[in-house]
């Protein structure tokens, strides 16, 4: 057993939360702009747009996301597409959020009332000024909260990339602990440093909700 001190456990896993923190990051970003692009073909006048977002939203909603970072780290090598792990974990993850802020932010735009449309048309707007200057900024208005609660998941699921190698928090605690064979320490550590990254998130959500719902 190799003999660790308690900073020392301490110091190597909030190390480790960089990477937790940055993958979500870049994740929460990705899955912003593809979300953007899903929300729209989701939401188009078009036929066929519509359906190949909504079977988009289907098959990343409908599939876990184990089985999509396995499929992308495992499977494209197969193609003879090689991935890194980072990339894998941030491809898996942006695709993943696209889906569910895409369906999101639909949901906003549908709330907004049909007469905003007609006041955008009558105002000589077309498709896309409507969108951006009326719909849009209304629609993100009301699903600030749900988008906030969604952040807090990613941030979780990052957790599931340890599988396929990436050096994140829960993959440098299983490392620790096994140097240690101490898993009640580390593992209540680990769980401690997702509580500080979560638990402010979860609780402006709330506040977004309560203010929300004066309006």
């Amino acid at each position: 057993m190799i003999e660790f001190t308690f900073w020392d456990i301490v110091r190597n896993l909030l190390l480790a939360a960089r990477w937790t923190i940055l993958l979500s990051i870049v994740a929460f970003i990705g899955g912003t702009i593809v979300g953007l692009t899903i929300l729209f073909l989701r939401i188009s006048k078009r036929r066929m747009l519509r359906k190949f977002g909504e079977y988009y939203i289907g098959l990343f909603q409908g599939t876990p996301l184990l089985m999509q970072l396995f499929l992308l780290f495992f499977g494209l090598p197969m193609l003879g597409i090689r991935i890194e792990p980072w990339t894998a974990a941030v491809l898996g993850l942006t695709l993943c959020a696209s889906a569910f802020l895409a369906e999101i932010w639909r949901g906003g735009v549908e709330a907004v009332p049909v007469g905003q449309w007609d006041a955008g048309s009558s105002l000589g707007l077309h498709y896309v000024s409507q969108m951006r200057l009326i719909v849009l900024p209304q629609a993100f208005s009301m699903t600030r909260a749900p988008t906030v609660g969604f952040l807090v998941q990613l941030i979780k699921s990052t957790a599931l990339t340890s599988i396929i190698g990436f050096e994140e928090l829960v993959r440098t605690s299983n490392a620790i602990n096994n140097a240690t064979f101490e898993p009640f320490k580390v593992y209540g550590l680990v769980a401690l440093i997702y509580f500080a990254l979560c638990f402010p998130l979860t609780r402006y959500a709330r506040v977004l909700e309560l203010r929300a719902a004066r309006y």
